[in-house]
C-alpha cells in the first residue's frame, strides 16, 4: 500500500510537470533568506480549518496555530432589543424636518453588541538545542505544490525543514531532517492545559470567557523520530536524531451558529482522538501525496502569463542571482522594477489564500482568511459584511474556484435564520431578513455599536442584501437550477422581501421610494449648511444594492417560473442616480459633498461593480469614473482591491493597471523599527510576505488584487439569456505577450487564450452547459452556439 501511494505521488508530479512545460506559467514560490521576525513575514498554510503561520526561526522556530472555528460567545439571544423598532419613526421624523444631527443621536438607540472575537489556538515552538554558527538559511512557500521548506547549515550540519496542512486528512504535517535536537513545546493564548506523554502533547483548553459558556477545542501533537525522545511536564526532547516528524491535529466543540457550545457542543475529544489514531495509519510522504493531490485538482485549473517576453530571469526560481520576494516588492515600487512575475505571484497567491482558509462547512473566511496570531484580533477578525466579507468571494467563481465559496452557502442561511428576528426587533418588518455591518461565526445579524457608537457604520441594515449577491454569481457561472431553486432564490427572496418592507415614499418627491434612515457605509457627508454628519434618507449605496438585488431575485424568479410583480414595481419607483456637481455620481441624496473627498469606501458604486446594473448608461459611466478620479489613488489594501476592479470594468486599462501597481507597494510589518526598514512604506499595500495591508492586515486586499486581474483580462455577463465573453476589456499595456487558462465566464463556460501586443491570438471555450456565446475581441465580435460539454477551439487571428 505504501509503495502504490509513493508510486501515484511521484506520478503526479511528473504529469504536473509536464502540463506545466507545456504552459508559460513560471513556478510560483515566494522565497526569503532569514526567519520571520513579524507576523507579516510569515508565511501561512491551512487546509481550510486548521492553518499555521510558519515563521521558521533556528534558535526558536515559532508556528502559530489557528482553527477556523475556535471564536468567543454563544448563538444570539433572538429577543434581543425587541423594542428597538419603536425609534424609527422617530428618526425618520427628524429627517425629513432636515434635522440630521438629532437623527444621528437617535441612532444610537438602534444598536445592538458588537460581534465576538475570533482567537488564536495556539503557539508551537521547535527550539534547536544546537550550538553553533547559522548560515545558509532559506524559507520558501511552493504556491504550486502548498508546501512550506526551510533549512539552514549550524556548526556546518544542515538542517531541513517542510510543513504542510491537508485538507483530505484534517492535520499539519511538519518534517525535521539532518542533525536534530530539539525540544518541541506547546502553548497558547488563550486558556488552556498541556500534558505531555511520550511521543504526545495533548493541549486542552477554550475561547477566552466563560467555560461554560465557551467553545473548547482539545489539540494533539504525535512526534515520531528515529533518535531519542523524552517527555518533560509539556514539551518533547528529541536528541541524536537524523529525522522527525510531527502531525498536529484539532477539534473544537462547535457544532452550528444556533448551537450552545458547550450544552450542544460537537463531540470533539472522540472526534480529536480519531485524528490522532489516523496519523499512525501512513507516513509524511504517503500523506502528503494525498494533500498535493487535493489541492492541485483545485489549484492547477488556472495558470497565468502575463509577459512572457518580459521577465526578468533573475526573478524566477532557481536563477543564479535570484531576486527574494521581499527585494522583488520593494524594487518594484522604489525602483520601478514592474516585473510581472511578482503580478502573476501575487494573483495566484490570492487563489492559495481562499484554498487554504475556505474549506469548512457554514464558516468562510473571515477578516483574516483564518490566521490570526493575536489573542484580540484586529476589528475582532470578524465578518464584516459592507464590503470584506463579499470581497473575500470575488474570484471564486471566475478563478475557477466555486467549491470554496460553499462554506458561505451556510453561513448566509444562518443570518438569515438569524435576520428575521433582527428584522421584527429592530425595524418592525416580519418578512423577510437582514443583515447588519458585523456578524461572527454565531451568524449575528443586528446592527451593532453598543448604542454609542458611530452610525456611519453601527446603523446599516443591507449586509445580507448585498451578501446574496453571491449565491445569484455562483448561478450565473455554473447555471446549476437545482442550487438556484433550493439555495439561491429562497435567500434572495428573503432579503428582498425585507427591502420591499424597508422602503418607504419618498415625501420629498411623490412616486419614488427611498430609505430612511439611510447611511452610505463608514462614510460622512457636509451638508449645505455645514453639517458634518452620517444619517441620511435616500442614500445611494441602500438603493443600488437594493436595485442590484431586485434586478437579480426578479430575474431568479424569471428562470424558475416564479413572478415578483410587487418587486418589480418597486424597482421600477427607487429614487434614481444622479450626478452631483462635481460631475461625479453623487452618493447622497442632496449633491452633498462628502466629508472626506478621498474616503476608501467607495459603496455607491456598487452598480458598477460588483453589480452589474450600472452597464450601457453613458451618462453614469462618465459619472463613476469621475466618482473615482476624485477618490483618487492613495487608499487601503482592501478598497486598492476594489478599485482595481471599478476600474477594470470601465474598461480603462492603464488606471486599473496603476491600482494594481499601487497594491503592490511594499509596507513594513508593524511594530518595526523605521531603522531596519527604512526603505519600506506606510499605509495600504503589500507586506513582506505578499499579505494584504490595510494595514493592518486584511485578507480582502488579495482576493481583491486577484479578481482584479481576472476583471482586467476578462468580462463576462447575460443578457436575454446568452452569454456576452469579453477578451483583454482592460489589459494593461506592459502585458505585451501572454496566456491564461481555466477562467469562468457567466453562463457556464470556461475559457484559455493568448494574446500579443494586445490583440487574442487563440482562444479556446468550454461549454459547462448547452448554450449561446458572444465573443467579443479584437474589436469584432463572433457568436456561438455550444452543446454541453463541447470544447470549442476559435481561431482569432
Amino acid at each position: 500500500m505504501r509503495k502504490n501511494i509513493i508510486f501515484a505521488a511521484i506520478l503526479i508530479t511528473k504529469c504536473l510537470t509536464l502540463c506545466e512545460a507545456q504552459t508559460a506559467q513560471a513556478p510560483m514560490v515566494l522565497e526569503y533568506d532569514k526567519p520571520a521576525t513579524f507576523f507579516e513575514e510569515s508565511l501561512p498554510i491551512g487546509n481550510g480549518k486548521l492553518g499555521a503561520l510558519i515563521y521558521g526561526g533556528t534558535d526558536d522556530n515559532v508556528i502559530y496555530l489557528n482553527d477556523i472555528t475556535l471564536w468567543t460567545g454563544k448563538p444570539v439571544d433572538r429577543n434581543l432589543d425587541a423594542d428597538a423598532h419603536k425609534w424609527i419613526p422617530e428618526i425618520r421624523k427628524a429627517l425629513f424636518n432636515e434635522d440630521y444631527a438629532l437623527a444621528d443621536s437617535l441612532q444610537l438607540h438602534v444598536q445592538g453588541p458588537n460581534s465576538q472575537f475570533y482567537q488564536p489556538l495556539g503557539t508551537l515552538h521547535i527550539k534547536d538545542l544546537r550550538l553553533g554558527e547559522i548560515k545558509n538559511y532559506c524559507r520558501t512557500l511552493d504556491i504550486d505544490s502548498a508546501i512550506v521548506r526551510d533549512s539552514y547549515m549550524r556548526d556546518g550540519k544542515l538542517v531541513t525543514r517542510e510543513y504542510f496542512a491537508s485538507n483530505p486528512d484534517k492535520l499539519i504535517a511538519i518534517r525535521l531532517r539532518g542533525d536534530i535536537n530539539c525540544q518541541i513545546a506547546l502553548t497558547a493564548q488563550v486558556p488552556h492545559q498541556v500534558k505531555s506523554t511520550l511521543g504526545q502533547l495533548t493541549m486542552t483548553g477554550h475561547a477566552t470567557g466563560d467555560p461554560n459558556e465557551s467553545t473548547h477545542f482539545c489539540t494533539m501533537i504525535s512526534v515520531k523520530t528515529d533518535g531519542e525522545m523524552a517527555a518533560n511536564d509539556s514539551s518533547l526532547t528529541i536528541t541524536k536524531a537524523k529525522e522527525a516528524t510531527i502531525y498536529i491535529v484539532n477539534e473544537t466543540s462547535f457544532s452550528g451558529f444556533d448551537k450552545h457550545p458547550v450544552k450542544e457542543g460537537a463531540p470533539y475529544l472522540e472526534e480529536v482522538a480519531n485524528d490522532i489514531w489516523h496519523t499512525q495509519n501512513m507516513g509524511f510522504d504517503e500523506f502528503y501525496a494525498r494533500h498535493l493531490a487535493d489541492y492541485k485538482q483545485i489549484y492547477d485549473r488556472v495558470k497565468i502569463c502575463l509577459n512572457k517576453e518580459g521577465r526578468n530571469p533573475n526573478d524566477l526560481p532557481g536563477a543564479k542571482e535570484r531576486r527574494l520576494t521581499d527585494q522583488l516588492l520593494l524594487d518594484y515600487t522604489n525602483g520601478g522594477d514592474h516585473t510581472t512575475y511578482l503580478e502573476e505571484l501575487y494573483f495566484q497567491f490570492g487563489r492559495y489564500l481562499l484554498i487554504s482558509s475556505s474549506r469548512t462547512k457554514n464558516v468562510p473566511a473571515n477578516l483574516q482568511g483564518l490566521w490570526a496570531p493575536q489573542l484580540w484580533s484586529p476589528w475582532r477578525g470578524n465578518y464584516t459584511v459592507n464590503i470584506n466579507l463579499e470581497e473575500n468571494y470575488w474570484p471564486a467563481f471566475v478563478a475557477n474556484m466555486a467549491e470554496m465559496a460553499e462554506p458561505l452557502d451556510g453561513f448566509i442561511a444562518g443570518l438569515a435564520a438569524n435576520g428575521k428576528y433582527t428584522a421584527k426587533n429592530y425595524y418592525n418588518i416580519n418578512e423577510g431578513w437582514c443583515s447588519s455591518h458585523n456578524s461572527d461565526i454565531w451568524a449575528m445579524t443586528n446592527p451593532v455599536g453598543e448604542k454609542n457608537e458611530s452610525p456611519e457604520w453601527s446603523n446599516w441594515n443591507l449586509g445580507g442584501a448585498w451578501l446574496v449577491n453571491t449565491l445569484w454569481e455562483r448561478y450565473q457561472f455554473t447555471q446549476d437550477k437545482e442550487y438556484l431553486k433550493t439555495v439561491a432564490y429562497p435567500l434572495m427572496k428573503g432579503a428582498a422581501l425585507f427591502c420591499l418592507r424597508w422602503l418607504i415614499d419618498n415625501p420629498k418627491q411623490p412616486g419614488e421610494l427611498i430609505t430612511a434612515p439611510s447611511t452610505s457605509p463608514e462614510n460622512e457627508y457636509k451638508t449645505d449648511k455645514g453639517y458634518h454628519g452620517t444619517t441620511c434618507y435616500g442614500g445611494t449605496a441602500d438603493l443600488a444594492i437594493i436595485r442590484e438585488l431586485f434586478i437579480n431575485t426578479i430575474a431568479a424568479g424569471k428562470i424558475l417560473g416564479q413572478k415578483n410583480k410587487e418587486m418589480e414595481k418597486a424597482l421600477a419607483k427607487l429614487h434614481p442616480y444622479t450626478i452631483g456637481h462635481m460631475g461625479d455620481l453623487n452618493e447622497w441624496y442632496y449633491d452633498w459633498d462628502d466629508w472626506d473627498f478621498q474616503h476608501r469606501h467607495q459603496s455607491h458604486l456598487i452598480g458598477l461593480f460588483p453589480g452589474n446594473h450600472i452597464t450601457n448608461q453613458a451618462d453614469l459611466l462618465k459619472a463613476c469614473e469621475r466618482s473615482l478620479e476624485i477618490k483618487g489613488d492613495k487608499t487601503t489594501g482592501w478598497s486598492t482591491g476594489w478599485r482595481i476592479n471599478l476600474w477594470a470594468r470601465l474598461h480603462n486599462s492603464k488606471q486599473a493597471y496603476h491600482i494594481y501597481q499601487k497594491l503592490l507597494t511594499p509596507i513594513a510589518p508593524r511594530g518595526s523599527k523605521k531603522t531596519n526598514w527604512k526603505e519600506w512604506h506606510k499605509g495600504g499595500g503589500t507586506y513582506p510576505n505578499l499579505f494584504d495591508a490595510h494595514p493592518p492586515f486584511q485578507i480582502d486586499g488579495n482576493f481583491g488584487g486577484t479578481a482584479g486581474v481576472c476583471e482586467m483580462l476578462m468580462q463576462s455577463s447575460i443578457q436575454d439569456g446568452k452569454a456576452i465573453i469579453e477578451l483583454l476589456p482592460a489589459a494593461a499595456e506592459a502585458w505585451k505577450e501572454g496566456s491564461v487558462s481555466g477562467l469562468c465566464a457567466r453562463g457556464g463556460y470556461e475559457l484559455s487564450f493568448e494574446w500579443k501586443d494586445g490583440n487574442v491570438r487563440n482562444c479556446s471555450i468550454k461549454a459547462k452547459k448547452a448554450g449561446t456565446i458572444t465573443l467579443l475581441y479584437n474589436g469584432q465580435q463572433k457568436t456561438f452556439k455550444m452543446k454541453a460539454g463541447q470544447t470549442l477551439p476559435v481561431k482569432t487571428w
